[in-house]
């Protein structure tokens, strides 16, 4: 199984435009053999906390309209994608919510952030479960930024027979966590671990991609490298089916 992690910069507030940019990544990933394409933190407005808490037609619902183009390429492409968004909850907060598309267009699963950190806190709500789903056989986790800082993620990942660990994130230049973090997660639990940063600035300081793929052994397979919207696309050895 090929997966991508994909990076670009949301224009912040822009949702239109957004997918649109995500809606073309899942296509340059699918021709690159890629089976699913894992993107940031807030990718579909951007990691703007003012700007989410002062809009709340920003919000989106699971079945939201705004998603369609995506999930159109998701069907065409016969492709999965997991979307990191602000989501509305039943408690009157949104979430920061990785929701999963799958090949045939339809929601797999939803993951709401568990650990909020810093101003998240004032925005959004925290999640109460982890976030799991199935693709072609394969068991995926689902993580989102702070949530990394919590090894026992991991460890209930690895203990529910997860294979494959999906970080949404948004980490700013010199952000220890892509030497102290991620692939200690992978080297530990003998996970792939695969990180989608955002690329250009945010709340929290300016963003430069640097989303990577690490093998269980801690190892990079791929990287998308720095400052430049793109992809890294790593083969799992992994049995489908």
């Amino acid at each position: 199984m090929s997966i991508a992690a994909a990076q670009f910069s949301s224009v912040p507030g822009d949702v239109e435009a957004n997918v649109h940019t995500m809606r073309n990544l899942v296509r340059a990933a699918s021709e690159e053999g890629a089976r699913l394409v894992l993107f940031a933190e807030l990718a579909v407005t951007g990691y703007g906390m003012e700007l989410v808490a002062e809009r709340p037609g920003l919000w989106l619902t699971e079945d939201d309209s705004r998603l369609g183009p995506l999930r159109e390429a998701c069907r065409e492409t016969g492709t999965a994608a997991v979307v990191n968004a602000a989501v509305r909850t039943a408690g009157g907060r949104p979430g920061i919510s990785s929701l999963v598309i799958g090949p045939d267009g339809a929601l797999l699963t939803r993951y709401d952030k568990r650990h909020l950190h810093g101003v998240e806190l004032d925005v959004f709500a925290p999640g109460e479960h982890d976030g799991r789903f199935t693709l072609d056989g394969v068991r995926f986790a689902l993580t989102v930024c702070y949530d990394n800082r919590f090894p026992e993620l991991a460890e209930r990942a690895r203990a529910d027979g997860c294979r494959v660990y999906l970080a949404s994130s948004v980490l700013e230049d010199g952000n220890d966590s892509f030497e102290a973090v991620y692939p200690v997660r992978a080297r530990e639990n003998g996970l792939f671990v695969a990180l989608a940063n955002q690329v250009g600035a945010s709340d929290i300081g300016m963003c430069l991609g640097d989303s990577t793929i690490w093998g269980p052994d801690g190892a990079p397979l791929a990287t998308a490298g720095r400052r430049d919207p793109g992809l890294a696309v790593a083969e799992l050895p992994l049995a489908v089916g």
